[in-house]
Parts: C-alpha cells; sequence; structure tokens
C-alpha cells in the first residue's frame, strides 16, 4: 500500500480545523468540546476519502456515501438539543457539529483552503458573535431604561 500524501494531509488538517472549533467549545464549557470536535471533523474527513476511493468508477457512489455524513451528523447535532420551559438549549454546539462535519468533509476531499477559511471564520464568529451580541443587549436595556425614566 502507497501513501497517499493528499489523504495524510487532509486527516491532520481534519484534526488541526476540528481542534480549532473545539477548543472554543471548550473554552466555552460547552459539552461538545475539543474531543468531540476533533472525532466528528477527522470522521467525516474518514468517510470523505473512504466514499472517493469506494465510490471511485461506480458513478455517483461517492456522492451518496457523502450524503449520509450529513444525516448522521444531524443526528448527533439532534441529540445536542435540549428543550425545557425556558426554551431550546444547544442551538450553537448543534450548528457546530453540523459545520465541523462539513469542514472534515472539506479535508478529505482535498478542498483545503476551502476547510482553512471556514474554520477561520466559524472560530471569528463563535469568540466574536458573543461581545457584539452582549453589545447589543446593553444598548437596548440603556434605551429602555432612559424610555422608563422619561
Amino acid at each position: 500500500m502507497l501513501i497517499n500524501w493528499n489523504e495524510i494531509i487532509g486527516i491532520v488538517l481534519a484534526i488541526v480545523c476540528g481542534a480549532g472549533i473545539g477548543l472554543e467549545r471548550e473554552i466555552s464549557g460547552k459539552v461538545a468540546g475539543l474531543r468531540t470536535n476533533v472525532l466528528i471533523c477527522l470522521g467525516a474527513a474518514v468517510f470523505t476519502i473512504l466514499s472517493k476511493e469506494i465510490g471511485a468508477g461506480f458513478g455517483d457512489s461517492a456522492t451518496r456515501i457523502a450524503a449520509q455524513i450529513v444525516t448522521g451528523v444531524g443526528f448527533l447535532g439532534a441529540g445536542a438539543l435540549i428543550r425545557d420551559r425556558g426554551g431550546i438549549h444547544g442551538l450553537t454546539t448543534a450548528a457546530t457539529i453540523w459545520l465541523v462535519a462539513s469542514i472534515g468533509m472539506a479535508c478529505g476531499a482535498g478542498h483545503y483552503t476551502l476547510a482553512g477559511i471556514t474554520t477561520a471564520l466559524a472560530i471569528g464568529v463563535l469568540f466574536g458573535i458573543p461581545y457584539v451580541s452582549k453589545s447589543i443587549i446593553e444598548q437596548k436595556k440603556q434605551q429602555t431604561d432612559s424610555d422608563t425614566a422619561d
């Protein structure tokens, strides 16, 4: 068996990308943290590589296998959702699981630039949006307080 360096690069990049996003989830204290995100990203990359290998010469077989990754990961994401009287919790975690799988698929398919840019944007969103959201909430609160004072 020959070593396919593109496949090795793809799975290593999947680990790095999954770890980058998983680290933010770990820092935020989410149950789907570092290990979970790395394993989802790595698994999606390996399934994509396998689907390319198995499906080679069989038309749409590779895309059918890849489509099942999306379905399986959707099931994982649904498991991250918690409904209680206060609403639904875990939506960001579920979305992150879904996104990490797509990044893993990009790594497995050899689309390294797409995987890297998507990871960087996701980390920016996960770290940055809470600050923007908090700022908006504070502005609304100040607006409400000034409206009630009048």
